[in-house]
């Protein structure tokens, strides 16, 4: 019935639910049709025969096709379902098939090639997967089923989860399966799972019952709206493919096989043990209401070492973007290429842009000064080091600059949320409050989830020796703006400062190591960096989008293509992110595969 897939199975059972288009029933059909098979069997219950008329004789020439009720579908579970159908199971060989499901048509040719004759395909256990887990052995024998009530989080890394599609030899079901399934009706009634009739025979010494598992085929279950989304994105026809990831923003922990190179986080902090210690106060942080803006500014002022007066945490940086955009006025100049979210918040007049006049998007002080001194500006942007071109300003040299905006009565915005990736950065920030007070006007914005590699946690400062602005947004912001568990980060930071120091470091060594990988491929121009990306331009026989999508389909790599950045001509450009060596390898290996 599919209620949790709401106003899509009002009137539809869940295969004619469609997916980019296509119902699911109607990709099944077709896959089978392409197998040598007696007959397709479809159980129906719920709107059955609005599927009947649908399929009507549709695959009369490619497939034999029969039906089979289900009256008392909402009374009953898919036990029932089965055991309507067991006397056709015991007159061939049988594939069990969930209608609820897509996926590649490779996993057919995998259960169907397989010697072993009675098989259940398995994914190794992922967090999106629900329901049935087993636990298989070192020959591929499945010695337990997991019901959800027994599912043990300690224990994931040993199970896998069914995938629903089943292959039982017509001996099986004759002499094993039916005969269980009777008795488990029997004692156990119809409203019951046709999976729990294969927990009790692999309790059986000679069970005879294999699992088959999966390789990083793709497949998905869809029992909600969100499946459905995931799904969609998974599947999506090459011309759709990279428009339905990059439209996410985020939330790629939803596609584990999946290696993110787009979003930009330190990748070391996150083994320090401050992490184990969020963990470990989980349940207490989650119950808990975090504090307001009096307490969390306390902290804020005590981990980035600036005065409260000068300082204000935030829902991430884009929460404090949002704010400070609202409160500034006239012209505002902005570097292109650059981080959209500043001038997505403005009018299009307002947005007074510099774009530099060289291959790698380089500029300093001085370009600044000359462009933006004929064209005048009330708020000058600086994104630094700058995303996406790399770009950084030595802090001497923001300082001049902020001197210049300050004599010509100009408000500096420094984004600093990348300093720490530069080579100098322990002493290349502008929190302090002797750079705040030197420039009353500048502000400073810093976002944590990147140089701390802690996005999920949603934490941004920004910081101004302008008193009142930094007032009037404290009020402008939600009581409640900072969750508890970013909260206790700024509360334990201070114990893991040395870690910190430890990764930005490490992060050095490894950025280095992987421009000279980068520098090797043939079709990439790499720009210099001092961030944790690199802007590279993308040669024939290559354009940025075929490169992102060779990328994505071949090797299961997300790379951003650029698309939405202004200043830079279109589908020429491609930005990598830095992460650990072992990620970092893949992608050049795959990027060497598409050399040759």
């Amino acid at each position: 019935m599919g209620r949790r897939l709401g106003e899509f199975t009002r009137n539809n059972t869940k295969c004619m639910v469609p997916v980019n288009g296509v119902k699911l029933i109607d990709r099944l059909l077709g896959q089978l049709s392409r197998l040598a098979l007696n007959r397709v069997v479809i159980v129906v219950g719920y709107k059955g025969q609005e599927l009947i008329d649908y399929i009507g004789d549709r695959y009369k020439d490619k497939i034999a096709i029969e039906f089979a009720e289900n009256p008392v579908y909402d009374k009953t579970n898919n036990i029932y379902s089965l055991a309507i159908v067991k006397d056709k199971m015991q007159e061939d060989d049988t594939l069990l098939i969930e209608s609820d499901l897509i996926f590649e048509d490779s996993l057919f040719d995998m259960i169907l090639g397989d010697p072993y004759p009675n098989l259940a395909l398995v994914a190794k256990y992922e967090p999106w997967m629900d329901g049935t887990m087993v636990r298989i052995d070192s020959d591929r024998n499945i010695v337990n089923f997991v019901p959800r009530k027994a599912f043990n989080y300690n224990e994931v890394a040993n199970y896998y989860k069914t995938v629903n599609i089943y292959k039982f030899s017509r001996e099986f079901s004759s002499q094993v399966y039916v005969p269980f399934l009777d008795a488990y009706c029997k004692v156990m009634g119809n409203n019951e799972y046709y999976e729990q009739v294969l927990r009790v025979i692999t309790l059986l010494d000679k069970a005879g019952f294999k699992a088959l598992p999966l390789d990083g085929q793709k497949w998905y279950e869809i029992d909600d709206k969100q499946d459905l989304d995931i799904a969609e994105a998974l599947f999506s026809d090459p011309e759709t493919l990279l428009k339905k990831y990059y439209t996410r923003y985020g939330g790629f922990w939803r596609f584990p096989q999946m290696l993110d190179f787009c979003y930009l986080v330190n990748p070391y902090f996150r083994r320090s043990r401050i992490i184990d210690e969020l963990e470990s106060n989980f349940r207490t942080l989650l119950g808990e209401y975090p504090s307001g803006m009096r307490v969390n500014t306390l902290l804020a002022s005590k981990c980035w070492g600036v005065s409260e007066n000068y300082i204000i945490p935030g829902n991430g940086a884009a929460e404090l973007i949002k704010a400070l955009t609202e409160n500034i006025d006239g012209k505002v100049g902005v570097i292109r290429p650059t981080f959209e979210e500043y001038p997505n918040r403005l009018d299009a007049d307002r947005v007074v842009a510099y774009l530099p006049d060289n291959r790698d998007f380089r500029y300093g002080v001085d370009e600044l000064i000359d462009f933006y001194g004929k064209n005048h500006v009330d708020v000058l942007l600086l994104i630094n080091p700058d995303n996406p071109s790399g770009n950084f300003i030595a802090i001497d040299e923001v300082c001049r600059l902020a001197s210049w905006c300050e004599t010509n009565g100009i408000r500096l915005v420094v984004d600093e949320s990348f300093v720490d990736f530069s080579e100098q950065w322990e002493v290349s920030s502008l929190l302090s409050d002797n750079y705040l007070e030197a420039y009353p006007h500048m502000v400073v914005m810093k976002s944590i989830s990147k140089s701390y590699g802690v996005p999920g946690l949603r934490l941004g400062i920004m910081a101004s020796a302008d008193t009142a602005l930094i007032a009037k947004m404290k009020q402008q912001v939600s009581i409640w703006n900072i969750n508890s568990f970013a909260e206790f980060f700024m509360q334990i930071y201070t114990k893991y400062e040395k870690d910190y120091h430890k990764a930005c470091n490490k992060f050095l060594e490894v950025r280095d190591r992987f421009e000279t990988e980068l520098k090797t491929i043939p079709f990439l121009h790499v720009m210099p960096s001092q961030a944790n990306f690199f802007l590279c331009e993308v040669k024939a026989p290559f354009t940025a989008n075929s490169l992102a999508l060779e990328l994505l389909k071949n090797h299961n790599i997300l790379i951003s293509s650029c698309s939405n950045k202004k200043g830079i001509e279109p589908n020429k450009y491609i930005r990598l992110a830095v992460r650990d060596e072992a990620d970092n390898k893949r992608l050049v290996d795959a990027l060497k595969q598409l050399d040759k």
